[in-house]
């Protein structure tokens, strides 16, 4: 399998690099601008992937985001129904916060066949759920109780048993329309205890949020809600991740 998408993320981890994400739920996807304008404003990424698909179809929903780009476009699957071969590459997530067997490998056991007649990079990802101070869709519906905000130990072992399976990457996420992010002293705790890249997600609103998220360890961070309520936002936050973020780090 190819592997230029988790090369990008290893180099940008080597070289402090930080990457920003945005994700696109096919249940709201309603126009393709803005994937242009996203891409426009410094995306380096798109994830494609929710936790229902209540409408619409999901591999027409990506191809018409590789219509409009030509930035990676990964999956990023709320369940085995989400895969297309027209994306670049599928987070093969494993929910390694939770204790439901299904999102450790049953479902994985599913889609193991119909990703092997695929040629997307396949990139095995440790899935963490962190409370983000509301139930969120993605907890509802794996099952499963989050990580606590503040258990910051529980979170770094977790992490690095992650790391230690021969999971490549590690996302933490507070889960979609969470009311924060997670905690910059719990992505410290974990970003000292693994050597794999770093995702953080959920809760991220300001460039400020961005900034501060990257500085604690992110190697990339993804926003999905703030770039469907204020698309203008996503510049700001492209440029706290790239520039304002590079710059302050090298004392310039």
């Amino acid at each position: 399998m190819p592997s230029a998408i988790y090369n990008s993320l290893a180099e940008g981890q080597s070289k402090k690099q930080k990457k920003l994400v945005l994700l696109i739920d096919p249940d709201k996807f309603t126009s393709a601008d803005i994937v242009k304008r996203a891409e426009l404003a410094g995306v380096d990424y798109f994830f494609v992937g929710g936790s229902l698909l209540s409408k619409g179809n999901f591999n027409k929903c990506v191809e018409t985001i590789k219509k409009q780009t030509n930035l990676p476009v990964v999956i990023f699957p709320g369940n085995t129904d989400q895969v297309s071969p027209a994306a670049d590459g599928i987070l093969f997530l494993s929910l390694i916060s939770g204790r439901n067997p299904e999102n450790l490998i049953g479902k994985h056991v599913q889609a193991a066949p119909i990703l092997k007649k695929t040629n997307l990079e396949i990139i095995p990802t440790g899935y963490m759920l962190i409370d983000g101070g509301k139930i969120t869709t993605a907890t509802y519906m794996s099952n499963t109780v989050p990580i606590p905000h503040d258990k910051n130990d529980i979170a770094a072992c977790t992490a690095l048993a992650g790391e230690m399976l021969g999971l490549k990457l590690i996302y933490m996420d507070t889960g979609s329309g969470a009311k924060r992010h997670v905690t910059l002293q719990m992505i410290k705790e974990v970003k000292k205890t693994i050597s794999i890249p770093l995702i953080i997600g959920g809760g991220i609103r300001t460039p400020e949020d961005a900034y501060e998220v990257c500085k604690a360890g992110a190697d990339a961070i993804v926003i999905g809600t703030i770039a469907e309520e204020s698309p203008e936002i996503v510049e700001q936050i492209a440029k706290a991740v790239h520039y304002n973020f590079s710059i302050t780090e090298k004392g310039i």
